[in-house]
């Protein structure tokens, strides 16, 4: 059993900062990458940032130079700093996981998603 527990999410001023977090925990053989998605009302869930094995990032041209991604291997866990935070950013915030989980002799590479995190930028 795999979980992804999100923590950090909130209410912020235009300009502002936040930091997400999200902690994987369960029998993981290997975590292949992790990332956040957002999903504001009444549109799609998009990608926000993602982080894959050797250091590899990509971000959304929206947040690119504003939201850093980081991963701490150690601990199975992805942050997300996001800086000069704008209305427009407002949205239910989703942590990612493409991970190897394990049961037994048996191994399963599969998407795990978080429970969800609201991040409110006021204007």
């Amino acid at each position: 059993q795999v979980q992804l527990v999100e923590s950090g999410g909130g209410l912020v001023q235009a300009g502002g900062s936040l930091r997400l977090s999200c902690a994987a925990s369960g029998s993981i053989f290997k975590i292949n990458a992790m990332g956040w998605y957002r999903q504001a009302p009444g549109k799609q869930r998009e990608l926000v940032a993602a982080a894959r094995s050797g250091d590899s990032t990509n971000y959304a041209d929206s947040v690119k130079g504003r939201f850093t991604i980081s991963r701490d291997n150690a601990k199975n866990t992805v942050y997300l700093q996001m800086d000069s935070l704008k209305p427009e950013d407002t949205a239910v915030y989703y942590c990612n996981a493409d991970l190897t989980s394990y049961s037994g002799s048996y191994y399963y590479t599969d998407d795990y998603w978080g429970q969800g995190t609201q991040v409110t930028v006021s204007s």
